[in-house]
């Protein structure tokens, strides 16, 4: 991924996860792998533990322990009340960038020059 591509995540991540969490329950190594399927190939798992504490933290989540054949139990994580809110909030400010960003790559220079 480049630079700016990465930057741009940083930003968003955190909606995307709760995003694949409103599927399903999964847990982090899960998220990463679909990421990555998805493209976003730098994505660290180091990375999506981290951002799986801090939505953890904020109650946005449910954890649940569930024993795996490889080793300790795993935390698998699923989207709560909060967390529903939270992406619903997520996706409105979304919505709302993304037609800004719209209008000034269709409306360029003009856009601009007002």
């Amino acid at each position: 991924m480049g630079r700016q591509v990465t930057e741009m995540l940083k930003g968003t991540l955190e909606g995307i996860v709760l995003a694949i969490l409103s599927g399903r329950p999964a847990y982090g190594y899960e998220i990463t792998a679909w990421l990555r399927d998805q493209g976003f190939s730098d994505i660290a798992e180091g990375t999506i533990y981290a951002l799986l504490v801090r939505v953890e933290q904020r109650g946005l989540v449910d954890v649940e322990k569930v024993p795996s054949e490889k080793g300790p139990p795993r935390k698998v994580y699923s989207l709560n009340a909060q967390g529903r809110e939270s992406l619903e909030e997520f996706w409105q400010t979304w919505s709302f960038l993304s037609e800004r960003i719209e209008q000034l790559r269709e409306g360029g220079r003009d856009y601009v020059r007002r």
